[in-house]
């Protein structure tokens, strides 16, 4: 299952459509807060994670699955507008906003094929 944690609803529908058409499950949180939720609920292979989340913003998120030995093994692929460097050591990916729904399914498989 890919957990889409975005804040922005259109966003968030078009990657939870374009994942699903491409045959993956799809599970979506709106914040931070939202994701860890899911994440202790379901079994997720992979987090398409906003850094720019409202509150309990994609950095706390990251620290935390970190910080957590039944999590910081789960890929993260980062999606983000901003230009900050990413520590690329604790994600698999990094994708610059703006980007095709192409580039997310395409970035997710290869993701999930480097981390297994």
């Amino acid at each position: 299952m890919i957990l889409v944690v975005e804040d922005d609803d259109d966003t968030r529908r078009l990657y939870r459509t374009a994942l699903t058409l491409a045959g993956f499950t799809v599970r979506e949180a709106r914040s931070g807060m939202e994701a860890l939720q899911q994440i202790d609920r379901y079994t997720v292979a992979l987090i398409l994670l906003d850094l720019g989340l409202p509150g309990f913003d994609g950095w706390s998120v990251l620290d935390e699955l970190s910080n957590d030995a039944a999590t910081c093994k789960i890929p993260i692929v980062i999606v983000t507008g901003s230009s900050e460097p990413i520590d690329r050591a604790r994600v698999e990916c990094v994708l610059r906003k703006p980007i095709s729904v192409d580039a997310v399914v395409t970035t997710v498989r290869r993701c999930l094929s480097e981390s297994k």
